[in-house]
């Protein structure tokens, strides 16, 4: 009776453990997109940037208002629980652009990035 419990928590334990490390690479990735934005990067790179660092099924939307850009980073839990249980984190980061002319110059206004993983 106490093994199928303790098998459980573990489960349970584990698919913590992988959503928590899941948060802090689409944090990471948000971050990285973020001052990837300020700088003047074209969004070809700067989804490059954010898959490199979140994972190669995250997806990233990018908007700009004004002089400041805002990118959210998007995945899903993976391991075993993971694809039974639909969780879906997000992570959202904002700068001001670095660059004479924001938003202007880099061509992102109000465009969306959207990478082709799943959502």
């Amino acid at each position: 009776m106490a093994l199928p419990a303790v098998l459980a928590l573990l489960a349970m334990l584990l698919a913590g453990a992988a959503a928590g490390v899941t948060q802090l690479r689409i944090e990471e990735g948000a971050r990285a997109g973020a001052r990837a934005l300020a700088r003047g990067d074209d969004p070809a790179a700067v989804e490059r940037t954010v898959r490199t660092l979140a994972g190669g099924s995250a997806a990233a939307s990018v908007a700009s208002d004004g002089g400041w850009f805002s990118i959210t980073v998007t995945d899903r839990v993976s391991g075993p629980l993971g694809s039974s249980i639909p969780w879906t984190l997000t992570a959202h980061a904002s700068t001001r652009s670095e660059t004479a002319g924001a938003g202007a110059a880099s061509g992102l206004g109000g465009a969306s990035t959207n990478g082709a993983g799943r959502r």
